[in-house]
């Protein structure tokens, strides 16, 4: 799975997050714990970790999920 720093994130339905800010990796195998995803849409950091992608190119990682917030009418 590619998750890369500055990749586009989307929800299942195509809204655009934001992008990759942070990857967290496991210091014993390299493998990606989690990523943090910089947004403008709520005031916390939005993380996520592998098993919540559904697909992942380089530059642009769609979530299985749709994200709601109580701003977006």
């Amino acid at each position: 799975m590619e998750i890369e720093y500055g990749a586009e994130v989307i929800d299942r339905n195509g809204k655009v997050l934001g992008s990759v800010d942070y990857i967290v990796r496991d210091t014993y195998t390299g493998e990606i714990r989690k990523f943090k995803v910089s947004t403008e849409i709520v005031d916390i950091p939005l993380l996520f970790s592998p098993e919540d992608v559904l697909e992942s190119t380089a530059s642009q990682i769609k979530l299985k999920t749709v994200f709601r917030s109580s701003e977006m009418s």
